[in-house]
């Protein structure tokens, strides 16, 4: 098994890579890391993360799933990403794992993979405007899965979520 996880190059949440990234290892689960920008990405409470690729380098048949990383750089970075949104599309057609955090969940909305299905989101106004805008079904508990698709609102839900995201993995 392999994930790709897809940061922003500053302002990742922290917590919200870390942990899940902890886990998926734990799991023996691969993983790399992508961002906009190879190399050195920072996270907002100043860890550093390196990303081995761009999104532009990513093949999905690579992978069996995609976790979407939140922190204020996935709005500034993440939710205007065409390829990342492409990505994500493609993942979600092959009916691979597709997987997002705290504010990132607006990625799969805009990515157009969200409408009528259960979700979460960090409850930013823009990222909730975003979310109903794309027909989500938002609810306030701190990880939903729906099908293939896993959601959840911030960090303190991290290792939930990392849990979760393993067991659609192993569907």
């Amino acid at each position: 098994m392999r994930l790709l996880l897809a940061i922003a190059p500053e302002q990742f949440r922290d917590e919200e890579l870390e942990t899940p990234k902890r886990v998926f290892e734990e799991a023996g689960i691969d993983v790399d890391i992508a961002s906009t920008i190879a190399g050195t990405c920072t996270g907002m409470l100043g860890a550093t993360a390196e990303a081995t690729m761009t999104f532009d380098d990513v093949d999905p048949d690579n992978y069996d799933g995609i976790v979407v990383v939140g922190g204020a750089g996935s709005q500034d970075h993440l939710w205007g990403s065409e390829r990342l949104l492409a990505l994500v599309r493609s993942f979600f057609e092959q009916g691979k794992v597709v997987a997002a955090i705290c504010l990132a969940p607006v990625v799969l909305a805009r990515a157009g993979i969200l409408a009528g299905r259960q979700t979460t989101v960090y409850q930013s106004p823009a990222a909730v405007a975003e979310m109903k805008k794309a027909g989500a079904n938002l609810l306030s508990i701190p990880v939903v899965a729906d099908m293939q698709v896993v959601t959840a609102n911030g960090p303190h839900a991290a290792a939930q979520f990392a849990d979760t995201v393993i067991s659609k993995l192993e569907c």
